[in-house]
């Protein structure tokens, strides 16, 4: 999984690395299978409609000072 943002704090978790910093936009590219992301995934986990479970991505950021871009957003 890869996130996209512009900032992020100078010591992340072991299981997301830096791939590109390019003018400022940074690739984080998150090891989802790492036992260390599980247990935040379980500590983050909410119901996010009804009946469906899961963490949403600007959780898991403010969790870690990371600011994400929405890609989806018209410029």
């Amino acid at each position: 999984m890869k996130l996209y943002a512009t900032s992020i704090p100078q010591a992340l978790p072991t299981w997301a690395t830096v791939i590109s910093n390019d003018a400022g936009l940074m690739e984080v590219e998150i090891n989802d299978e790492d036992p260390g992301f599980h247990s935040i995934i379980e500590e983050l986990s909410t119901e996010i409609q009804p009946g469906v479970i899961g963490v949403k991505a600007s959780d898991l950021c403010l969790m870690f000072s990371i600011k994400m871009v929405d890609t989806s957003e018209d410029n």
